[in-house]
């Protein structure tokens, strides 16, 4: 891959794994519901105007809207309230071998034996970490792989279902999730007026980067690289985020490193690999001299 696409990929790892934190120093000022309704009012604001869908395309997107929307973010963001930064984000990779999984079940594809020993490298390396002190309480910890469910749920709905735009489809699963996550707020959150009112640079910082730098530059620039490269190229450079949010956690929120972080959490990014990077063999070049 030539440096001009490589950089930009990095620059939207970087801005991933950088979310992962700006959500920790966001819940400190506003309530996770509260902060992922803005957080989606403000992305559906600046991208639904400009990129309208067809009408028969509404249902798929409110499906998504809960999947993905509710489902993976809203409970991703409640979870690393009570999580330290890299222990989520390797909990929520395992989006990845949960997507296997049920593309195994529902869409009958062949797993082989390199997949399969991701997905038990993936699966043992959370039995590790559930055994070291960085490891949450058991509800966070099951939120977050209940968000990572949701993102692996949602891979499996976005590839059977319509072509939509990726910005036209980031756009309204935002606009649908607005009233769901507003509901919960509502429900389980409570002085949202004040809590606005009174937020400052950590609460309105964490909209704000959530929905313009992560959800629509990171993306945008992620998209386009997957136009211009096979995705078998691209999508191994995910595995970089849970490493950088466990390094920057440790530098910027003081996390603690111990020897059940550094081996379960290397074991799951190892299983993801193997299930996500293909190997093929190179085709040997003509013999010119012959010719």
């Amino acid at each position: 891959m030539p440096l001009r696409d490589l950089l930009p990929g990095l620059f939207a790892i970087a801005l991933w794994a950088l979310n992962i934190i700006v959500i920790k120093v966001g819940v400190t000022e506003m309530p996770p519901l509260l902060l992922t309704t803005l957080r989606f009012m403000l992305v559906a604001v600046l991208l639904v105007p400009f990129h309208p869908v067809a009408r028969h395309q509404l249902p798929f997107l409110l499906l998504l809207s809960l999947t993905f929307g509710s489902m993976h973010f809203a409970l991703m963001i409640i979870g690393l309230e009570q999580a330290e930064a890299g222990t989520g984000a390797l909990l929520v990779q395992m989006g990845t071998p949960f997507a296997t999984l049920l593309a195994v079940i529902f869409l009958r594809e062949r797993l082989g034996l390199k997949r399969l020993v991701g997905l038990l490298m993936s699966f043992a390396g959370v039995a590790i970490l559930a055994g070291g002190p960085s490891l949450p309480a058991p509800l966070p910890t099951a939120l977050l792989l209940t968000s990572a469910m949701g993102w692996a749920i949602s891979q499996l709905l976005i590839k059977r279902g319509p072509n939509i735009a990726p910005m036209a489809l980031a756009g309204w699963v935002a606009l649908f999730t607005v009233p769901q996550v507003a509901l919960g707020s509502w429900w389980f959150e409570d002085h949202q007026w004040q809590i606005i009112q009174s937020a400052g640079i950590k609460g309105w910082g964490a909209v704000v980067y959530t929905a313009v730098m992560s959800s629509i530059v990171a993306y945008g620039l992620w998209f386009g690289l997957l136009r211009r490269h096979d995705v078998n190229r691209v999508v191994p450079m995910t595995l970089l985020v849970p490493v950088l949010a466990v390094i920057l956690g440790i530098l910027l929120l003081g996390d603690g490193t111990d020897v059940y972080k550094l081996g379960g959490g290397g074991m799951v990014v190892a299983g993801v690999g193997l299930i996500v990077i293909r190997w093929r063999r190179r085709r040997p070049e003509p013999d010119t001299a012959r010719s």
